[in-house]
């Protein structure tokens, strides 16, 4: 029977798919959708009347100090949700990808998959589709093996957490939309553009507690008489959960070491939920000196290589980039 493809850009358009995989749910979609400067297309594969994939992405503006000043780019977590573990995977992949850079370049510079759960799926199909790959790190703590996250950190990592208690921060998940206002407000002030040039609007948020289902999401605040000094930002996906976001009024309330409360309140509330394992977002590419990883793997993190695939519109910058990541 063949594959038919159906892309949609409407979140009530959306029927009831099957599925686990928050990085390509309806949820994520709407979150997209509601936030400002984020256009989402979910594209579903389906034979007959039964739904054998899906594939999200986001195509959102990104602003930079040099031109061209606005690009858009559009956005991919992984590679598609499967339900059928017998069928082709790769053979779906193919029509999925193809589908989805024809639309996505209409309106998009670049295109870039991340997150990629096995670098080697797909490697033929993306050169095919001609993508380029680069080497990117990724870092993660295995949850599962220990009995206390805190069993791996670096002594003067305790010593921090030890010592941002006693001098009075407190810790503790957030719900109320004037906290979650507050902490994506602070964050925003206080993001430090080595860990993500982009930070969206307040209301992405805000989106993350109204649209993701109970136990997909979690914002943690990091609080000290009574005001927010740090937070982070965890979605929750199969048996992993994932530190989107993080970060800390690290200068103004340095004894508090809010970044850093932030990181091991995540830690800790992933190993209590029975996740086994929490990987951080963005640390950087493998070849140049990044703050933030070096920052996260006194958490007592592994470091493993992956890649990213690019694809960008104008032909000719794409062959040169090509010919440079080969």
């Amino acid at each position: 029977m063949p594959l038919k493809l159906t892309t949609y850009y409407h979140g009530n358009d959306i029927p009831e798919l099957p599925g686990n995989n928050t990085f390509h749910s309806t949820g994520l979609f709407r979150i997209y959708e509601a936030t400002p400067g984020y256009t989402p297309l979910l594209i579903v594969a389906s034979e007959g009347d039964r739904f054998v994939a899906k594939l999200l992405a986001v195509v959102r503006r990104s602003v930079r100090m040099f031109p061209p000043g606005i690009i858009k780019r559009c956005e991919v977590y992984g590679t598609g949700e499967y339900f059928d573990n017998t069928a082709d995977k790769e053979a779906i992949f193919s029509e999925l990808l193809q589908r989805l850079t024809d639309e996505a370049l209409r309106n998009a510079f670049l295109i870039e998959f991340r997150n990629l759960d096995n670098a080697k799926f797909g490697y033929k199909i993306f050169r095919q589709n001609r993508y380029f790959a680069i080497n990117w790190m990724r870092v993660y703590n295995s949850l599962h093996s220990v009995e206390d996250v805190k069993e791996r950190f670096s002594p003067s990592r305790l010593r921090q957490i030890r010592k941002g208690l006693n001098n009075g921060a407190q810790v503790r998940e957030a719900h109320s939309m004037k906290e979650i206002t507050e902490f994506a407000r602070m964050l925003r002030n206080n993001y430090s553009s080595k860990i993500r040039r982009h930070f969206p609007s307040i209301l992405f948020f805000h989106n993350l507690e109204e649209y993701l289902q109970e136990g997909q999401s979690s914002i943690f605040i990091v609080t000290y008489k009574n005001k927010i000094i740090g937070g982070s930002a965890c979605i929750y996906s199969g048996e992993t959960a994932y530190l989107w976001f993080s970060g800390g009024m690290r200068k103004t309330y340095a004894l508090q070491y809010p970044g850093i409360l932030a990181v091991w309140k995540a830690m800790d509330d992933a190993k209590q939920r029975g996740y086994q394992h929490i990987e951080f977002m963005d640390v950087g590419l493998p070849f140049r000196k990044h703050g933030y990883r070096e920052f996260v793997l006194r958490f007592g993190g592994k470091q493993s290589s992956t890649r990213r695939w690019f694809r960008i519109r104008w032909n000719w910058l794409n062959r040169v980039l090509t010919k440079m990541f080969e």
